[in-house]
């Protein structure tokens, strides 16, 4: 290494000559004054001031291990008073980084130096050069660029057992630095090592802070911090927009004043816990879920999870409480809930009826007509289709959960497939009179003809599920960028609180649980496949006056 060192400063050795010559020029005047400076050389009467000054350097520095944090400014002002003490001209402070040696505070060092010196150090890795080859190899840069006209000592930064730095000291007397000069250069490297420690540290704590904040801030979940006594000290933001108050109105309040539960929850609540002697171990988290009240309504459905946080003494000194909104989730066990309900329900009509007729039709001990055979095969073949449409409505349903439904798009008449739609239902049901009101020249639009035809068919079965007689209409509209179509009955309508839910999934009114059958799914498959093409679908609300829902799909 030592070959390249120096291949590398008779390179630098012309630039940075004329600096050292400088250097010395401009401290020839006052080399007489640093001169007599030196310990070794001072006159009796003059060893009393000096011990002094080196008292006051010791006694700043000491005073910069409780007051200056800042690294960099630390640096810069040990390095100097470093200087000043044993007369140098210039100086540097390497730190040891994971990735190498930095300069991380120069004084009186040219640029070109510094410049040259700063990446020479950063190539050192820190496990294969230790503070002796550092310091003999900068006493070689030193004095092989200067051409023997400064020379240096360094001495390394030590805390607690480890080398975290050097400090390098520059001068330009023709002698050595003295043993003297050394031991006061370790006192104040002892000094700074620990300076730079605490500086480090502090950067560090200040930088998991910073972390920590950030943490909190950006969480989703609803965090509190409490105290042993169970006072709210810290409170992130999406508590505050999950319960309804800002920092400054929950922090400082205590635990049972902000969760306080509607009604009893699922699981010891934290107080009852503290009572019984919680927590016992640091591991020992706690889990309850239920309604806590809110300043304002509703109430919100939480699971809060407590987690303490012990002293090596084993003693609490805080609790930090996660509080999550399970609004979805619940609303996910309540479709869940409802979904096996009507599944199972609504399967299970045809199902009996299909395993009934094909019972009876074969039985021994009978002779049947042809006219109950043919009934009986007819209700057999409807409920099969009834049960085939429900399972396909439940696969469609899975699609769109799982990523929406795939459109085969092509030109689609809407006039013809509203005519097909009502010739087929007109066989089925001749207590309605079905007709369709387009205008002439209805444009024709690009759709998936199959799934638009599921949605007329969707909308034309339950208006006549919901009207006992009367007509049933399927009109359009042009306008400029899309069409509107609508279904419309003369039954009893849709009432107002159920007019928000209809397109929901699964969701069906007190009135048609009662007449009739079917999973809740119609509605809210239509909407989904308008909703693919682009459109959107709505329900006119006119109670006592026949129900119509529309849809519009871009032309």
């Amino acid at each position: 290494m030592s070959e390249i060192i120096l291949g590398r400063l008779y390179r630098l050795r012309n630039s940075y000559t004329v600096h050292a010559l400088r250097v010395i020029k401009l401290t020839k005047i006052g080399q007489k004054v640093n001169t007599q400076a030196r310990f070794p050389m001072l006159p009796p009467n003059m060893l009393p001031d000096f011990r002094v000054r080196q008292r006051d350097y010791l006694l700043e520095i000491s005073r910069l291990l409780t007051q200056e944090l800042d690294l960099e400014k630390l640096l810069a002002r040990i390095l100097r008073v470093s200087i000043e003490m044993l007369a140098g001209q210039a100086g540097l402070i390497a730190l040891k980084q994971p990735d190498g040696w930095r300069v991380s505070a120069a004084h009186g060092i040219a640029p070109a130096f510094l410049s040259y010196l700063t990446p020479l150090l950063a190539e050192e890795v820190v496990s294969e050069l230790d503070v002796r080859e550092l310091n003999r190899m900068l006493k070689e840069l030193t004095y092989t660029a200067s051409m023997g006209l400064l020379n240096g000592t360094g001495l390394p930064l030590a805390a607690h057992g480890q080398v975290i730095g050097v400090i390098f000291i520059f001068r330009n007397y023709a002698d050595l630095f003295t043993p003297n000069d050394r031991v006061l250069l370790q006192s104040f490297a002892d000094q700074a090592a620990i300076a730079v420690f605490n500086a480090q540290l502090y950067g560090e704590v200040s930088y998991e802070k910073q972390r920590l904040d950030a943490l909190l801030d950006s969480a989703a979940d609803g965090i509190l911090i409490l105290n042993a006594e169970q006072v709210v000290e810290r409170c992130n933001p999406a508590f505050e927009k999950l319960y309804g108050l800002t920092r400054e109105e929950i922090v400082g309040r205590k635990h049972g004043e902000i969760i306080h539960w509607k009604k009893e929850p699922q699981g010891t609540t934290l107080e009852e816990s503290v009572v019984s002697g919680w927590p016992l171990t640091p591991n020992a988290t706690l889990y309850v879920e239920g309604d806590i009240e809110r300043p304002f309504p509703p109430h919100l459905p939480v699971g809060i999870t407590y987690a303490p946080l012990l002293s090596s003494e084993n003693k609490l000194r805080n609790i930090f409480v996660s509080v999550r909104d399970i609004t979805h989730f619940r609303n996910a066990d309540e479709i869940k809930a409802t979904f096996i309900s009507i599944v199972s329900h609504e399967l299970r009509t045809p199902v009996a009826l299909i395993k009934g007729y094909a019972s009876t039709l074969r039985r021994d001990d009978a002779k049947w007509d042809k006219a109950t055979i043919s009934d009986s095969l007819a209700v057999i073949e409807e409920e099969a289709d009834r049960l085939s449409k429900m399972i396909d409505d439940l696969l469609d349903a899975s699609r769109l959960q799982a990523g929406g439904l795939s459109l085969n798009q092509a030109d689609v008449a809407i006039p013809s497939l509203a005519l097909r739609v009502t010739a087929r239902f007109s066989s089925q049901s001749p207590k309605h009179q079905l007709v369709t009101d387009f205008p002439q020249n209805f444009p024709v639009i690009i759709g998936d003809e199959t799934r638009i035809e599921q949605v007329l068919s969707n909308l034309v079965s339950n208006a006549i599920k919901y009207t006992p007689k009367g007509e049933i209409k399927i009109s359009g509209t042009a306008r400029p960028e899309q069409v509107i179509i609508c279904v419309s009955d003369e039954g009893s309508g849709i009432e107002a609180k159920d007019l928000p839910h209809i397109f929901d999934r699964f969701y069906r009114s007190t009135n048609a649980v009662k007449q009739t059958k079917g999973a809740g799914l119609g509605l809210y498959l239509a909407r989904a496949i308008v909703e693919a093409h682009g459109g959107r679908m709505w329900a006119d609300p006119k109670p006592d006056s026949g129900a119509r829902i529309c849809f519009s799909l871009p032309r």
